[in-house]
C-alpha cells in the first residue's frame, strides 16, 4: 500500500481531531486509497503523518470499529474490514443526521437529484403510484393553513416520487436527508411568495405530468418547484 502522506494532504485541524481523523480515514476508504484487507500504517507513523497525539488517533480508530470500517487485531494491527464498504452509507447517513445542513445546500441537492426522480416517475408508475400521490396531495389541500401539519405531507409527497421513479439510490439519498428536509420546508414555506397554497398548487400539477406519463413535463415542474424555493429564501437571506 502506498503511504498515506500525500494522501491525506495536510495534517487535521485542532479542534475535534478525532473527528478530523477518522473523517480522512472514512474519504480514503470511500476512494479506494484504503482497500478492503488492507493494513493501517503503525501508531506512531499515522500520529506524525495527522500531526495529533496517540490518544486522538486512538479514539478515531475505535469509532470506526465500533461502525464495522475498521478491523482492530490486538498484537497484529489494524486493518480495513474485509465488508467494511458496507458500512459508509450508515457513517454517511448519520453524518447527514447529526450535522447542521444550510438550506441552499440542501435546495441544490434536491435541484440535481428530484428533477430526475420526477421524470422517471411519470415514466414508471403505476396506477396505484399515481393514487398514493392523489391521496397525499388531498391531505396537503385539507391542511393548506397549517405549516407545521403541511411540511411533513410536502416531505412525503417528494419522498413518494423518489420511489415511484423506481430509482433505489435517488430514494436512499433522499431519506437520509429526510429531517433536514421537512425542516428546510417548514422554513421556506414562512418565507414570502413561498407559501403552502403556491406549493399545493405546483404539486398538483407534478401529479398530473406523472399521471399522463409526460416525463420532460413532470422534470421541469419539479425543477421550477424547488427553484422557486431557492430563488426566495436566496431574497430573504439578502434582505437580512
Amino acid at each position: 500500500m502506498p503511504p498515506l502522506m500525500g494522501q491525506v494532504g495536510r495534517p487535521v485541524t485542532k479542534t475535534s481531531l478525532s473527528s478530523d481523523i477518522a473523517d480522512h480515514l472514512v474519504q480514503m476508504i470511500s476512494k479506494g486509497n484504503l482497500r478492503p484487507g488492507d493494513r493501517l500504517p503503525p501508531e506512531r507513523e499515522l500520529c506524525k503523518q495527522f500531526a495529533v497525539g496517540r490518544s486522538s488517533l486512538r479514539e478515531a480508530i475505535r469509532c470506526l470499529a465500533i461502525v464495522g470500517l475498521l478491523d482492530v487485531r490486538l498484537g497484529d494491527g489494524t486493518f480495513v474490514a474485509p465488508d467494511g464498504a458496507k458500512f459508509l452509507g450508515t457513517v454517511f447517513e448519520w453524518r447527514v443526521v447529526t450535522e447542521q445542513q444550510d438550506i441552499t445546500s440542501l435546495l441544490e441537492l434536491r435541484l440535481a437529484v428530484e428533477a430526475e426522480t420526477a421524470y422517471h416517475a411519470a415514466m414508471r408508475a403505476t396506477a396505484e403510484d399515481v393514487e398514493a400521490l392523489r391521496t397525499i396531495v388531498a391531505r396537503m389541500n385539507d391542511v393548506v393553513d397549517n405549516r407545521a401539519k403541511f411540511s411533513p405531507l410536502d416531505a412525503e409527497f417528494h419522498l413518494t416520487i423518489a420511489r415511484t421513479s423506481q430509482n433505489r439510490l435517488m430514494f436512499d439519498l433522499l431519506m437520509m436527508v429526510r429531517r433536514q428536509l421537512e425542516r428546510s420546508l417548514l422554513k421556506v414555506l414562512a418565507l414570502p411568495g413561498g407559501g403552502s397554497d403556491i406549493a399545493a398548487k405546483q404539486h398538483a400539477g407534478i401529479l398530473e405530468a406523472i399521471h399522463e406519463r409526460n416525463g420532460e413535463l413532470a422534470k421541469n415542474l419539479m425543477r421550477a418547484h424547488i427553484q422557486l424555493a431557492m430563488s426566495n429564501y436566496k431574497k430573504t437571506l439578502k434582505q437580512e
